[in-house]
């Protein structure tokens, strides 16, 4: 899309009425950045998106190193007997300490690793016997693999993925609150400043009265008119006056409702001056590659398309639930002889002195299987409706595209034509004033001609905002709305 600039068009505005010293002036630009700084609404996307960002750390926490350890100390009295069956009194003293460490892996692996150190003795209170040895322990590895349920990082990993997805989604969602925001704040900021010119207008046409109205008195006074003439002039004042009325309450209104936008929370300025006006720039398009851009651009379609491959990743996983599990699993088990102190037992672990080794297989099936042949039906059907959505929407981007433009291009002419239509109608009333005076028109012509004028110069003003909000609905359908204010999302 390319924008020759042209001269900015001329600004019809009146005597408007004096501004408060104490109002803050601000311009477009200053508007939309206090705006985006006060605006709740951005502040609650911004809130959201972080939540799902937190979404991908709690995702990645089934693949974290997990440490397990335990100790405990116990003591028991007990009776016990001999050989020759005579009874006494012991103790056992046990001690255990237990440290695992185990991880599972984004390809459908799983490592566990164990130590297990021991200490278990027991003696009579008579000294006839006691348990030597009591040191022991064992050291322990195991790794299982999934090969069918749960293999490869493409099912297993797919929460992980999916979470950064969903994340990437908020991103999208944060952005299209903030061109939103944008938009909206523009259209308010317009519809201040048209209320500003259309006062203007009004107090214009209030002079324009007033001096045709002090006219027809004279010429009462000299004999040169009828004194219906005068009231007709007076009633037109009185409209004027109406109108300005009506003005004034539509720029108060057009005014609170921008103060509300721009300051929800913070403290509201006493009044506002708005420095900038619309101007219109000649916009050069071509259709299909606006269209284009708006495929590639627009936020809405990048948050579908995500949402469409979620759709796809959650259809593998639910294929894969319906899957057996097949696991292969290989282990390792080192023991270690009965000591009298817990060095021999980690010599006789870490030397592998007693090696054990295990490996085998495990299947597991349900033999209906119901629960995971429904998931796949769902699975199915939100891939589908997701591939619908994202088509609907790309077609109403199209056609929100090709609106946008024609509305451009409309009201780029409608700006032309009304300034041409008021221009003549300034030489219309001239010319008419001018015949008034020489005899050869009417005061009501006169009136009439200034009516026609009112609402031509209304026209005027109201074809330029349209032709500044058309802009705006343009470069928020191309998705250029925020490059073209210069504005960057963090």
């Amino acid at each position: 899309m390319v924008r020759s600039s042209m001269v900015p068009m001329l600004l019809v505005c009146g005597s408007l009425a004096a501004q408060d010293p104490a109002a803050t002036r601000l311009s477009l630009r200053e508007a939309i950045q206090t705006s985006l700084q006060n605006n709740l609404q951005v502040e609650i996307a911004q809130q959201a998106r972080e939540v799902t960002r937190a979404g991908v750390a709690i995702s990645q926490g089934p693949f974290d190193w997990n440490l397990n350890a335990g100790a405990s100390v116990a003591w028991q009295k007990e009776v016990a007997s001999n050989s020759l069956g005579t009874r006494s009194t012991a103790a056992s003293t046990n001690r255990d300490l237990t440290a695992a460490l185990s991880k599972a892996f984004e390809w459908g692996g799983s490592a566990s690793f164990g130590y297990a150190p021991a200490y278990s003795y027991t003696h009579a209170s008579d000294g006839s016997w006691s348990s030597g040895s009591p040191y022991t322990g064992a050291l322990t590895a195991k790794y299982t693999q999934s090969l069918l349920q749960g293999f490869g990082r493409e099912v297993t990993g797919a929460p992980l993925v999916i979470a950064r997805k969903n994340s990437a989604a908020a991103d999208y969602t944060y952005q299209l609150a903030i061109i939103n925001l944008v938009a909206d704040t523009e259209s308010k900021y317009w519809a201040v400043v048209y209320a500003q010119r259309n006062l203007g207008n009004a107090q214009t046409s209030l002079e324009l009265a007033q001096k045709q109205l002090k006219e027809n008195e004279i010429r009462l006074q000299v004999g040169t008119l009828a004194p219906i003439e005068v009231t007709s002039a007076e009633a037109q004042v009185a409209q004027a006056e109406q109108n300005i009325i009506a003005a004034q309450a539509q720029l108060d209104n057009a005014k609170d409702a921008l103060i509300r936008a721009l300051y929800p929370n913070a403290e509201r300025p006493a009044g506002l001056e708005l420095t900038d006006a619309p101007t219109l720039s000649h916009t050069q398009l071509d259709e299909g590659a606006a269209v284009k851009m708006a495929l590639e651009r627009r936020v809405e379609l990048k948050s579908a398309r995500l949402n469409q491959e979620v759709g796809q990743l959650q259809l593998k996983v639910a294929e894969d639930k319906v899957k057996p599990q097949l696991n292969a699993f290989v282990g390792y088990n080192g023991a270690t002889n009965s000591y009298d102190a817990l060095g021999p037992v980690n010599t006789d672990l870490t030397g592998a002195k007693y090696p054990g080794y295990s490996v085998g297989l495990s299947f597991a099936m349900p033999i209906q299987n119901h629960a995971a042949q429904g998931g796949l039906a769902t699975a199915r059907a939100n891939l589908r409706s997701s591939e619908l959505g994202l088509r609907d929407q790309e077609l109403s981007v199209i056609l929100d595209v090709r609106t946008a433009i024609r509305n451009v291009d409309a009201t780029e002419k409608g700006v032309t034509a009304a300034a041409k239509t008021r221009f003549y109608q300034e030489k219309n009333l001239e010319a008419e004033q001018k015949k008034f005076e020489n005899g050869m028109s009417t005061n009501f012509t006169v009136l009439q001609v200034m009516t026609n004028l009112d609402a031509a110069r209304s026209a005027e003003t109201q074809a330029q905002i349209n032709y500044a909000n058309a802009v705006t609905a343009l470069e928020k359908s191309v998705g250029n709305l925020l490059e073209a204010r210069d504005f960057v999302i963090k």
